[in-house]
C-alpha cells in the first residue's frame, strides 16, 4: 500500500521483507477462495471454515482522492457466525517508521507514521499490542452473527484528514456506481467478462492525471537470484500507448482519452527529449536505489528505475500510433495534433541514433524501434491525408524502412533481425507487420513470423529473444506480451484456429484474480515479475477485440 501515489513510500511492506500489514483472517481452519466482482476491482474473499462461510468484500474507494487513500473492507457472516482475527500495523517509509500518537476516541483510532495521517473505524474493540519500541500494532477478535456484516474503513493521507469519518455504506454505494460507470459492457469481443476485467485493471492503474502505471508493484523478481528486479510503479510512455491503442480497437472509451491526454502533455512539454517513463504526476522517475530490506524471496528491494537515463526511439512511433487511433475515432483535439507533430519532428531528427529499445538494454540501432517509427508515421499520415506534412511523413517512413531493410534484414531467412549487429529474431519484430510499417503480405512480414515461430516458441509459449545457448525457458520465462502478439500476428495472416490457440494459452497463464505478470515460468507454473503488468492486460483487450 503506497500512499498517496503509486510511487510513494509503502505503509505495508511485508511483500519485500519490510514491516507493516493489515489482515483479516478466520480464526478457524478454513479454505480460501476469491474473485473480483464483474466489471470492477471490488475483491471478494470467501473462506469456508469448519462451522460456516465468511466473505470479506474490499475495495479502494472510487472515485479516488489524490491526497487520501480510503480502503473499505466489509466482513459478512454468510453461513453461521463469523469468527475473525483483525490486525493493523501501519508503518511509513517502507516499514522503517512505527506508528506514533496511537489513540482511540469514540471508537475511532488515529495515528501518524512518517508524514502520513492514519484513521481507522470499525476497530473500536481493538487493543494496542506493543512488542517493542519498534513494533506497535492493533489487534482484535471479532464475532459477527450469522447474516450480519461489519465494516472497517482505513484512511491514510499525506495531508489533514477531513473532520468527518467516512460513511461506509455511502462510500460503498459510490464506489459501486463509479465502477459501473467506468467500465463499458464490451460485448463485441471474445470473452466479454474477462475483457471487461482487463479494462477494469487498466482503469484502476490509471491516475487522475491520466497516467497509467506499468505495474502496481516493485521488486518482484523476473528470475530468482538473477538480479532482474525493477520498480514499475511509473507511467511508461510505450505501455500507455499500447493500452490506448488496445482500447481504441473496442471503441472511443475513456482510457483512450486518458492515454492521449497524458502522453500528449509529455510530448508538448519535452518534445524530442521525451523520456521513456514519468511519475503519475508527470515528474521525473527517481534514480534506482535499494532500501536495505530482505526483499521478495529470490529478489532485491529496489525503488526508482534507471530508465530515467535512457533514450527509447520507439516511444515516438507508439505515440503516433496512439494519436492516429484516437483520430480515427474523432478523439484527437488540437493539443493532440500538436503533440503528433512534435513526435513526428522528433523521429525526423533522431531516428538514426542508437537507443535502448523496447527491452531497455544496450544502445543499438534496434530494428523494432525504427520500424515502429515508420509505422507511426504511416498511421498519422493516413489519419490526416490532407495535411501538408502527410507527404513528408510518408517519405520519411519509406526512408526509414529502406535503410533498416538494407542493414537489418537477415540474408539467410529474409526476416527482420534484431539489429544490424544481432542476427537473431525478436518477438517485438512481429509489430512491424501488425502496425503497418510494412504490409501484412510483405515477404519480410511472413518470413519474420515464420522465423519467430520456429526459433522462439515452444508448446504454445512465446519468448522475447534468445538470451544465450540454453534451452528456451531456462534463461527467462515465457513472455506474456509475445504470446498475445502471436495471437494477433497469426490472426492477421488468416490462421484463425492458431490465433485462438495462442490467445487461450496465453490467457490461461494467471492466478485466481486473473491478473497477469510480465513472464510465466512454464516448468514451475508460476508467474514472474511485477504484477499486474499493464501492457499484458492491454494486449488481452486488443486480441479479444481483433480476434472477434
Amino acid at each position: 500500500m503506497c500512499v498517496p501515489r503509486w510511487d510513494s513510500d509503502a505503509v505495508f511492506s511485508s511483500l519485500i521483507g519490510g514491516r507493516g500489514g493489515y489482515a483479516i483472517t478466520p480464526t478457524e481452519h478454513h479454505v480460501w477462495g476469491g474473485y473480483y466482482e464483474p466489471g470492477s476491482l471490488i475483491w471478494r474473499s470467501r473462506w469456508v471454515t469448519t462451522s460456516g462461510v465468511i466473505e470479506c468484500r474490499e475495495a479502494l474507494a472510487y472515485p479516488a482522492d489524490s491526497q487520501r487513500v480510503v480502503l473499505l473492507r466489509r466482513v459478512v457472516a454468510v453461513e453461521g457466525d463469523a469468527h475473525v482475527r483483525v490486525t493493523l500495523e501501519p508503518r511509513g517509509q517502507y516499514g522503517a517508521r512505527v506508528a506514533s500518537g496511537l489513540s482511540r476516541e469514540e471508537g475511532v483510532w488515529t495515528a501518524r507514521t512518517a508524514d502520513l495521517q492514519v484513521r481507522w473505524t470499525g476497530g473500536d474493540t481493538a487493543t494496542v499490542t506493543t512488542m517493542s519500541r519498534q513494533q506497535r500494532s492493533l489487534a482484535m477478535d471479532l464475532t459477527i452473527p450469522a447474516g450480519r456484516s461489519h465494516d472497517f474503513v482505513l484512511e491514510i493521507s499525506d495531508g489533514q484528514l477531513p473532520d468527518d469519518v467516512v460513511d461506509a455504506s455511502a462510500t460503498w454505494a459510490a464506489t459501486e456506481a463509479a465502477w459501473a460507470a467506468s467500465v463499458p459492457d464490451l460485448t463485441d469481443c471474445l470473452n466479454p467478462s474477462d475483457t471487461r476485467h482487463s479494462y477494469a485493471v487498466l482503469r484502476g492503474m490509471t491516475s487522475v492525471s491520466g497516467a497509467m502505471v506499468a505495474a502496481a508493484t516493485t521488486s518482484l523478481p523476473e528470475r530468482a537470484e538473477a538480479g532482474r528486479n525493477y520498480d514499475y510503479r511509473y507511467a511508461w510512455i510505450r505501455d500507455q500507448c499500447y493500452a490506448g491503442q488496445a482500447v481504441a480497437a473496442l471503441g472511443a472509451h475513456d482510457l483512450l482519452d486518458d492515454a492521449v491526454r497524458f502522453v500528449g502533455a509529455r510530448l508538448l512539454e519535452h518534445g524530442d527529449r521525451l523520456v521513456p517513463a514519468y511519475t503519475t504526476v508527470g515528474g521525473p522517475v527517481p534514480d534506482q536505489r535499494q532500501l536495505n530490506l530482505p526483499g521478495y524471496p529470490g529478489g532485491a528491494d529496489i525503488v526508482g528505475n534507471w530508465v530515467n537515463r535512457q533514450f527509447q526511439l520507439d516511444a515516438f512511433g507508439e505515440c503516433l500510433l496512439l494519436f492516429a487511433a484516437a483520430a480515427s475515432l474523432d478523439r484527437l483535439d488540437t493539443d493532440g495534433w500538436r503533440a503528433a507533430h512534435a513526435a513526428a519532428d522528433a523521429i525526423a531528427s533522431r531516428w538514426t541514433e542508437p537507443d535502448a529499445g523496447i527491452w531497455e538494454i544496450d544502445n543499438q540501432p534496434w530494428t523494432h524501434s525504427r520500424l515502429t517509427c515508420a509505422a507511426g508515421l504511416r498511421a498519422i499520415a493516413a489519419a490526416h491525408p490532407s495535411s501538408g506534412d502527410a507527404v513528408d511523413w510518408l517519405s520519411l517512413a519509406d526512408r526509414i524502412v529502406a535503410d533498416t531493410s538494407t542493414h537489418a534484414l537477415n540474408p539467410q531467412t529474409g526476416s527482420w533481425q534484431r539489429s544490424p549487429d544481432d542476427s537473431g529474431v525478436d518477438g517485438a519484430l512481429l509489430l512491424a507487420g501488425l502496425r503497418g510499417a510494412v504490409p501484412r503480405t510483405d515477404p519480410r512480414t511472413l518470413a519474420t513470423l515464420d522465423a519467430y515461430t520456429r526459433d522462439l516458441t515452444v508448446h504454445g509459449y512465446a519468448y522475447r529473444f534468445r538470451q544465450d545457448d540454453r534451452p528456451l525457458g531456462q534463461a527467462e520465462g515465457a513472455f506474456q506480451f509475445c504470446g498475445f502478439l502471436m495471437a494477433l500476428a497469426t490472426h492477421q495472416q488468416g490462421d484463425i484456429l492458431t490465433a485462438h490457440g495462442w490467445y487461450e494459452r496465453s490467457r490461461a497463464a494467471c492466478g485466481p484474480p486473473q491478473l497477469y505478470c510480465e513472464e510465466y515460468d512454464v516448468a514451475e507454473h508460476q508467474m514472474r515479475g511485477n504484477f499486474p503488468q499493464a501492457f499484458v492486460h492491454a494486449l488481452i483487450i486488443e486480441a479479444a477485440a481483433r480476434l472477434a
